[in-house]
């Protein structure tokens, strides 16, 4: 487990880069992500050739978890797991606490600890040794330092970590050419830039290479106990459908999960850009729409009008649609004022104001993904509002209850983003839909 004192200290630069640089020195590197993120994920599978993955126990709950991680890892010699904000932080409510020692502790993992020491020398001793102690059941077994000045600095660090016998695997000089673009939801993600991308991940794997003890990293990893662990839930083959989904740099907010979990329940996966292709995929009997910047290619979306006019035909003709947030906006009449698909009867606008949270939603009427009744958990991250918001669900969270989304017996979308690696029902529902409507 890669872990951080907080958030920002470079938990994706060295999870990243490690990943990199062990699978250049030969080994079948696996990667995982804490929580409901998408960016950080596309970075890893650059880096190690393999699906993304995430570790979201508010979401699958803490049962899943191990068995997630046995689907990530399998087949590699061994498994990464970049954490979430600071070790401790967890999720607002703690229904589960969602942390990243919460999901160490599920996994027996042993923690490497990153710290950004650009404005500290004895000082990290205290940092290290309260992260170290405050919880027994998380095992800090060695220590990063990230943005080092110099070696005369580094030297400094060490010399202060040195008696509390917590080793120091490696030490990462400071240098702005590791720092990934940024966006206002974090870093742009791979889609959009992935040749800078593997570029930068080439430079960053060597500096790994020759600043961390990749060997005793290996050796940390080896101290972990062996475990069994059950398979996540699969969904049932429960029919044969053609599912269009949406890809580019518009909508790469898709978690590995749910379309494997499509692809068990029956589903063949058609992907398609639709910024440019002008029509649905032949044979679509359903289409699923993930998040991403739609706000970023909107001209080319909204200039796209051969496959709004498709997307509006095959729904009147029963087409079964799933849209998570930035589908949502496509689906929409407008986004700041650019004509869109208009399959719902409201208007999205960007706002300098963010909507960031795990959810509990309740269904209000049927749907492609449950019946009225029904319990979805899921997770919002947007800066954009809809007028009307919809009233398909009903939203629980910390600051209260509100009503939210859009759904019918052929349609649900909604800001929530699911994740259906330990929830079969959604995949069965959704593929049993997409089929009936052949």
């Amino acid at each position: 487990m890669i872990a951080g004192v907080a958030s920002g200290v470079g938990k994706t630069t060295i999870a990243t880069g490690l990943m990199a640089a062990l699978r250049a020195g030969g080994l079948a590197v696996a990667n995982a992500k804490v929580g409901p993120d998408f960016i950080d994920p596309g970075y890893h599978a650059l880096a190690t050739g393999r699906p993304p993955r995430n570790l979201d126990s508010w979401i699958c709950g803490e049962a899943a978890i191990p068995g997630l991680a046995g689907r990530a890892a399998s087949g590699a010699d061994i498994l990464i797991v970049e954490g979430v904000m600071g070790l401790f932080d967890g999720a607002a409510d703690g229904e589960p606490e969602a942390s990243t020692a919460s999901i160490a502790r599920l996994l027996d993992a042993p923690v490497l600890l990153v710290v950004d020491a650009s404005a500290m020398s004895g000082s990290v001793a205290a940092l290290v040794h309260g992260f170290a102690t405050f919880d027994p059941s998380v095992s800090v077994a060695g220590v990063i330092l990230n943005r080092v000045g110099s070696p005369g600095h580094e030297g400094l660090l060490r010399q202060a970590l040195q008696p509390l016998g917590i080793p120091v695997l490696g030490a990462l000089r400071r240098d702005d050419s590791f720092t990934w673009r940024d966006r206002h939801l974090g870093l742009i993600p791979v889609v959009e830039a992935s040749i800078e991308a593997s570029r930068s991940i080439d430079r960053l794997a060597h500096a790994i290479k020759d600043s961390l003890d990749l060997a005793a990293v290996v050796q940390v990893a080896r101290s972990a106990p062996a475990r069994q662990v059950d398979q996540p839930l699969t969904p049932r083959r429960v029919g044969n459908a053609r599912v269009a989904v949406a890809s580019g740099p518009a909508f790469s907010f898709v978690y590995q999960d749910n379309l494997e979990a499509l692809e068990a329940a029956g589903a063949e996966l058609l992907p398609f850009d639709p910024r440019h292709d002008p029509c649905l995929p032949d044979g679509s009997t359903a289409l699923y729409v993930g998040g991403g910047f739609p706000e970023v290619f909107v001209a080319g979306l909204s200039e796209n009008q051969p496959i709004q006019r498709d997307l509006r035909a095959k729904a009147g003709n029963g087409l079964a649609i799933w849209a998570e947030c930035g589908g949502l906006l496509w689906l929409a009449r407008s986004l700041d004022g650019h004509p869109l698909t208009g399959l719902l009867p409201a208007e999205g606008v960007m706002t300098d104001r963010l909507t960031l949270g795990y959810r509990t939603a309740e269904l209000r009427v049927d749907s492609p993904l449950g019946t009225t009744g029904d319990t979805l958990r899921g997770h919002e991250f947007h800066y954009s509002s809809l007028s009307p918001s919809g009233s398909a669900l009903t939203l629980r969270s910390r600051a209260g209850t509100s009503s939210a989304g859009f759904a019918s017996p052929r349609l649900f979308a909604s800001y929530l983003h699911l994740h259906l690696g330990n929830d079969p029902v959604r995949a069965e529902r959704f593929v049993s839909a997409a089929s009936s409507g052949n």
